[in-house]
């Protein structure tokens, strides 16, 4: 019997169609995630800042009970932040200083000056679910991190890219991240901090998210370190102002005492 043939020239292009597109399909996909630098830069955009001053609780929802501290912050570029504590009544007067790589802790109940290093980094910040490690890291994602844009979903009702980030800082405390970053307002909702064998070490949630300045920003943080028990610590910022000016002395070893 004979071969069937055509010669007609569209319908031979309309068989090669459907394998042009599959092979296509994921240079196609690519193409519509944004790049992962460039995200990043717009998250620091927002999450950073020349300086704030903020007020904040912390809610600590431990294993035997929940407790809560309040505090204000000052901070000026990444290198300087000084903390005081306000409430409750057996924590006022405690302070906090972090100068570039080095951190100080001052206790009244003891007059007392600590340098915070080594291995006490690790520790708990007031019992809380935050390290010491957390409050000196560097909050500008693009000073260490190399970051791919791997996918699409929603949280919390909003439309995210869900955005990988790897260390190419050996010394990050999480040598690797995942983040949901909302993708109209450029704040991240969600994220998971891992070892760099991928073992998981925290998670953070991010709501409350307004509009400050010109920037978006959350008041709500929860911090969940998934080594501890209790149920995760609350951060909620009450006021905050951003791109103050600070007076140096602030940022002192001697306001430690004051």
């Amino acid at each position: 019997m004979a071969k069937y043939k055509t010669s007609n020239p569209k319908f031979k292009n309309n068989m090669k169609t459907p394998l042009i597109s599959v092979l296509l399909l994921p240079l196609t996909l690519l193409a519509q995630y944004p790049d992962g630098k460039e995200l990043i830069a717009k998250i620091d955009k927002n999450m950073s800042s020349d300086s704030r001053v903020f007020t904040s609780k912390m809610i600590i929802h431990g294993r035997r009970g929940s407790r809560t501290i309040k505090s204000k912050t000052w901070s000026q570029g990444d290198n300087k932040a000084f903390t005081e504590y306000l409430e409750p009544a057996r924590e006022i007067g405690t302070k906090m200083l972090k100068l570039s790589d080095q951190l100080w802790n001052f206790s009244p109940s003891t007059d007392r000056t600590i340098q915070i290093s080594g291995h006490m980094l690790r520790q708990s910040v007031m019992g809380s679910d935050m390290s010491y490690e957390d409050v000196m890291e560097d909050p500008n994602l693009t000073h260490h991190y190399n970051a791919k844009v791997t996918g699409e979903e929603k949280y919390d009702e909003r439309p995210c890219w869900i955005l990988e980030l790897d260390a190419f800082d050996p010394e990050m405390a999480y040598q690797v991240r995942k983040i949901w970053v909302d993708k109209q307002r450029f704040v991240p909702l969600k994220e998971e901090m891992y070892t760099s064998s991928f073992k998981l070490l925290k998670r953070t949630t991010l709501s409350d998210v307004q509009n400050f300045q010109g920037r978006w920003f959350p008041k709500k943080i929860v911090f969940k370190d998934v080594l501890k028990e209790g149920d995760g610590t609350e951060f909620i910022i009450e006021e905050i102002r951003f791109n103050e000016i600070i007076p140096e002395y602030i940022f002192s070893k001697a306001g430690l005492k004051k």
